[in-house]
């Protein structure tokens, strides 16, 4: 069954120091925690806050090339998880046809949240899925701010945005 999600927000596990984009279906019951990596984490973040980059970022790049191409996102799943690896699908219509695309659960989502694509989760990924602490993310909200804030854009890679 699936379960209809949306992004409740992103914080850094306190462990490892990995952010983590936190899912939650619509009555708040269930939470999904999916760790992403640092650059999956900025570009999510940045459609959050809608930070408007000078130029498309690879997201954008995507959406852009899906509506040139008469397409629609119709909806992300987040489909699978098998060791500790989630898996996405993204399910288009282009031209009449439908087509459903492998990807990571990071970009699916950066997608999703570029196209108002609803993000659904299978359930037995929500009931498998490691439960994450949200009292750690209660106690220092500003935590990921800070933390995004002090990146080095070097660190982000070699081209400008």
């Amino acid at each position: 069954m699936l379960i209809e999600m949306t992004i409740k927000g992103l914080m850094v596990d306190p462990i490892t120091n990995t952010p983590i984009v936190l899912l939650k279906d619509a009555q708040g019951d269930r939470v999904l925690p999916i760790w992403v990596g640092i650059f999956e984490a900025n570009a999510i973040a940045l459609q959050i806050e809608n930070i408007a980059m000078p130029r498309p970022m690879t997201h954008d790049l995507l959406r852009n090339i899906i509506t040139d191409l008469e397409g629609n996102v119709d909806r992300i799943v987040v489909s699978d998880l098998k060791d500790n690896t989630f898996y996405a699908v993204i399910h288009l219509t282009v031209r009449g046809e439908r087509l459903a695309v492998d990807a990571r659960p990071s970009d699916a989502i950066a997608l999703a949240l570029r196209t108002r694509a609803p993000i659904l989760v299978e359930e037995a990924v929500i009931d498998n899925a490691k439960p994450v602490d949200l009292v750690t993310d209660r106690t220092d909200p500003d935590r990921l701010q800070k933390w995004l804030e002090s990146l080095d854009p070097d660190d982000l890679g070699k081209y400008k945005m």
